[in-house]
């Protein structure tokens, strides 16, 4: 007997693609030299909430999600 398990990305359902719409980032340091660290992404729902998910494991006390322009890449 032979048992096939199937694993599909967060990005596809019901062969369907489902880009995310917003990035989410940390900001490092302060005015001109701030810099800002990609720490995941964010799927907006049809009720108006998020669905957030963050790479890795790591503590976050505040982030700030950006909404990703047509041009934009999920990957970048």
């Amino acid at each position: 007997m032979t048992t096939e398990n199937t694993q599909t990305n967060g990005t596809e359902q019901n062969g369907k693609s489902n880009p995310p719409t917003h990035v989410a980032k940390v900001r490092h340091g302060y005015g001109k030299k701030a810099s800002y660290e990609r720490i995941g992404v964010a799927w907006q729902n049809e009720d108006g909430s998020f669905y957030i998910k963050l790479h890795g494991t790591q503590i976050v006390s505040a982030f700030t999600l950006y909404e990703l322009n047509s041009n934009d890449k999920a990957g970048d």
